[in-house]
């Protein structure tokens, strides 16, 4: 007959052993990530090239880390990089189709701080995309400079299809008019899902929900997620638009030309710290 082993022993082996998934796939993604900075294979600077299984492994990891705190940025964006192959293919398909899509995948803007020209963006009248994106960013106390630089994909135009998602997420928080507190991230989501068939987003778009208190859960369900899907299905792709160049364009011309209705809702931002 086997021994009894107490309950409180068990999780605490379950435990151990999540966090000790966890920690080996952040060292192997640290270690991955001081490799890259002194190897350049020739696909693309920083691609780390990783077999099947070391995917598996980081895509489970980082699902993981990114289960237990959603706001490890870093295990996100490995865990989009290590599933989201198929849907990449997709969103580079589409792009290719686009006129301005096509011109994004042939020049390669990129958003970062060094790109963008804030004084003239400052400049801008109310209501411009680019003026209330840059109130977007001193509203929620973001930079663009946050993205990382996408590291797993074995494609150099599906790394770059990645990065632009990521690079552009914030002007889908503008365009959609939501927050980054956790209720603005969940509908971004939703809207992302549908938009871009990527793993992560789904992912985010099911747990998300998790973490959200009654009447946000209410809100969500009743106006804002599917306002979110609907808005994701029929609005046009997302990553052909060649947003550098929309700068002064009305946010509410943009939002007619792209399809999207403006928020039923607005939840509130989060408080800035003092």
């Amino acid at each position: 007959m086997w021994p009894l082993i107490p309950f409180r022993w068990i999780n605490r082996r379950r435990h151990c052993f999540t966090v000790s998934k966890v920690v080996c796939v952040q060292q192997l993604h640290s270690s991955s990530t001081e490799f890259a900075n002194i190897h350049y294979d020739g696909l693309y600077p920083g691609h780390i090239p990783t077999t099947t299984v070391q995917k598996a492994l980081l895509s489970i990891g980082s699902g993981v880390a990114a289960l237990q705190n959603p706001y490890r940025h870093d295990m996100v964006a490995v865990l989009g990089e290590t599933t989201g192959h198929l849907a990449l293919i997709k969103l580079r398909d589409r792009m290719r189709n686009d006129p301005e899509g096509y011109a994004v995948l042939t020049e390669r803007p990129r958003i970062r701080l060094s790109t963008l020209d804030l004084t003239k963006m400052a400049s801008l009248p109310d209501g411009s995309f680019g003026r209330e994106y840059l109130r977007f960013l001193e509203d929620n106390d973001v930079t663009p400079d946050s993205r990382a630089d996408v590291k797993f994909v074995d494609n150099e135009e599906l790394a770059y299809v990645m990065q632009r998602y990521r690079e552009v997420h914030d002007l889908l928080h503008t365009l959609l008019g939501m927050p980054t507190n956790m209720l603005g991230e969940v509908a971004v989501k939703w809207f992302e899902a549908t938009q871009t068939g990527l793993p992560m987003c789904a992912l985010g778009a099911v747990l998300g929900p998790l973490r959200l208190n009654a009447s946000r859960l209410q809100s969500l369900f009743t106006s804002l997620g599917p306002w979110a899907l609907q808005n994701g299905r029929c609005a046009r792709c997302v990553l052909s638009i060649f947003y550098e160049r929309r700068w002064e364009q009305s946010l509410e011309d943009l939002r007619r030309e792209l399809n999207i209705e403006p928020p039923p809702v607005i939840p509130k931002a989060k408080k800035k710290k003092t």
